[in-house]
């Protein structure tokens, strides 16, 4: 299921990822009927990535950065052990969101968000255009949105 899932996901695009899912239906259903079930539902969801920029896919594909965070958190928890009551649990998880907030604000950058935001404006001009061509009765390419 695995590579399957990777096939899917080093698509270029959604278009060329859903061809890939359809190819490989007949497989995914002998084998995992509710799995392809569950990919078929959250498809454009999981698939998201592939409509931003070609730089940005690979970093937000992968949860690296949240699993290295969650790990941050145990670790600590393992110190205290038990907490006192729910409160002081959340304390511990706030301060290490803001410090790692601020680590990441201030650090060496994960991500250059200046070219992702010039990238949504053409898009939201492309958009705009298309929902102008199909009002005045012309068919258009559906392009899959991004949210802001």
């Amino acid at each position: 299921m695995h590579e399957v899932l990777d096939q899917i996901l080093e698509a270029g695009s959604q278009e060329e990822a859903r061809t890939r899912l359809d190819d490989l239906k007949e497989r995914l259903e002998e084998k995992a009927s509710s799995a392809l079930r569950a990919l078929e539902d959250g498809f454009y969801e999981a698939t998201a990535v592939l409509a931003l920029p070609e730089k940005y896919r690979k970093r937000l594909l992968w949860a690296n950065m949240l699993e290295r965070f969650i790990q941050e958190i145990r670790r600590r928890e393992k110190v205290i052990r038990i907490f006192p009551n729910m409160d002081s649990a959340h304390r511990l998880v706030g301060a290490l969101c803001a410090e790692t907030h601020e680590e990441w604000s201030t650090g060496r950058r994960y991500l250059t968000m200046d070219e992702y935001f010039e990238w949504r404006t053409d898009r939201s001009v492309e958009d705009a255009l298309d929902e102008e061509t199909s009002l005045n009765g012309e068919a258009t390419a559906q392009s899959a949105t991004v949210p802001a």
